[in-house]
């Protein structure tokens, strides 16, 4: 399959159904007679905007740029909710929010006070967070999990 045809492909799933993997997505591309590879898949994503971000429930999903909710408005305790992408880029972490609500996540990340992050920088819709050296991505993004979900389970 063409590379277009296969971006095309990977817009309408991502679109149509909750991705939490790069597997999944792999998957659902074999169930519509698509093979690549994972190599191919992930610059795919990557030249395409498409990025991971909390799914509302604690866990993670592929998200399409410019198709995200924006959330009109911040309580603490819904931070997770302003994450609306996150990319790694040579072991830091790029989250992208709505206009505006960067800093009130980047508080709530630096003063849970976790040992894995070293600190962030907000800017007005994006955050780069700083991990400590040697701490894995999927640490880091348990680490965020915790973080919020602990916040979460306290408001219920």
């Amino acid at each position: 399959m063409k590379r277009a045809s296969r971006m095309v492909l990977i817009e309408k799933i991502v679109s149509e159904n909750i991705v939490t993997s790069q597997e999944d997505l792999l998957r659902m591309m074999e169930g519509k007679g698509v093979q690549c590879t994972q190599a191919t898949l992930s610059r795919d994503l990557r030249q395409m905007g498409i990025s991971r971000g909390f799914d509302g429930s604690g866990g993670y999903r592929y998200l399409l740029p410019g198709k995200r909710e924006e959330t009109a408005e911040l309580f603490p305790g819904r931070e997770m909710e302003a994450i609306t992408g996150m990319t790694w880029a040579h072991g830091l972490l790029l989250i992208n929010t709505p206009p505006g609500f960067a800093s009130a996540v980047a508080i709530k990340i630096d003063r849970s006070g976790r040992y894995e992050i070293a600190g962030t920088v907000a800017g007005d819709d994006t955050i780069l967070l700083i991990p400590r050296d040697n701490i894995s991505n999927e640490a880091v993004e348990e680490c965020l999990t915790t973080i919020f979900l602990s916040n979460t389970k306290t408001q219920l």
